[in-house]
């Protein structure tokens, strides 16, 4: 049985011609729905910044604590630091940081941050293999339990439920 089924036939539609445009009818409501909520941040301007580089596969997470202190540039204590995040302005611990395409600088981000951002880039990263002929071993159900599925995890992201080990 299912859920949605509109949503199920927008699927399959954009499945026999893949494309990571936001306008198509399947990727526009879940832009609507649960990517544009789960990135939403209060430092609007980096998580619009935090948009594109998941979009176009640019973006890369890190755990802080791997690098020898003296190397850590100074811009990276202007993009918050170990107990401010970047994306939200709050004094939380920040366990990781992110970096934008070529940028020299980091982001430090908490651990709730974190979790709605993969969240999103496990989706993308999905659908990207659908649309490069890469998901060979499932049929379109299967594929689109998957893409509930993700879609279920960016929602529990954006309610704040995360995995404290992160």
């Amino acid at each position: 049985m299912l859920a949605d089924l509109s949503l199920y036939n927008e699927f399959r539609s954009w499945k026999d011609e893949p494309t990571m445009d936001r306008t198509c009818p399947f990727l526009d409501k879940i832009y609507q729905e649960d990517i544009f909520p789960c990135l939403t941040f209060s430092k609007s301007e980096l998580a619009s910044a935090v948009l594109e580089a998941v979009e176009n596969n640019t973006l890369s997470i890190e755990p802080v604590g791997l690098q020898p202190i003296r190397f850590v540039k100074a811009s990276a204590v202007e993009c918050g630091g170990p107990k401010k995040c970047a994306l939200t302005g709050l004094s939380k611990s920040c366990k990781h940081r992110i970096k934008l395409g070529d940028s020299s600088n980091y982001y430090y981000i908490s651990p709730f941050c974190r979790y709605r951002i993969t969240s999103v880039c496990n989706f993308f990263t999905y659908i990207r293999y659908i649309q490069q002929g890469l998901v060979k071993q499932q049929d379109v159900d299967q594929m689109f339990w998957e893409v509930m599925q993700l879609r279920k995890e960016m929602s529990l992201a954006k309610l704040g439920y995360f995995k404290e080990e992160l």
